[in-house]
């Protein structure tokens, strides 16, 4: 018992400490002229789930969860927007060339028919991501009829 008792007080201290670790969660100011939403004049339907389901990951627009602010969630929590927006941000969307934005709207729609995303761990905390087949279907045409006018 002795033992164990010194395992969970070492373990408390640990986790005390690692709450110190900073995480940078400020996100960079929107520049109107370059952000997807408005370059494309998206329709508020389509503005309303893609900010559900996908800004917080691929934006500079971030709503970090309560969870995010505690250690060792924070840590992956961070992890996961960093590698996000690394993939596509669409708060620098017309700071890419045509064949990269191209790129990124065919993978989003082949990620959005094979329910790849959002990711199943973030549908877990945040509802409003659990996209219908009807959603996905919209975001789907949405970002086809894009492709098809070739003005993105």
């Amino acid at each position: 018992m002795k033992t164990f008792k010194k395992i969970l007080f070492w373990s408390l201290i640990g986790f005390a400490l690692i709450q110190f670790i900073p995480t940078d969660k400020v996100n960079k100011p929107i520049d109107h002229k370059v952000n997807f939403i408005d370059v494309n004049k998206t329709p508020d339907k389509v503005v309303q789930l893609l900010k559900g389901a996908c800004y917080d990951c691929h934006s500079d627009e971030t709503v970090y969860p309560e969870y995010a602010y505690v250690a060792p969630a924070s840590w992956s929590v961070k992890s996961h927007v960093n590698e996000g927006r690394e993939h596509m941000n669409f708060s620098v969307w017309n700071t890419y060339n045509k064949e990269l934005k191209e790129s990124m709207l065919d993978k989003s729609i082949q990620t959005l028919q094979n329910k790849t995303m959002p990711i199943p761990g973030y549908i877990v905390y945040h509802k409003e991501a659990n996209l219908s087949d009807a959603e996905r279907a919209l975001l789907i045409k949405y970002f086809g009829e894009l492709l098809k006018s070739k003005v993105y």
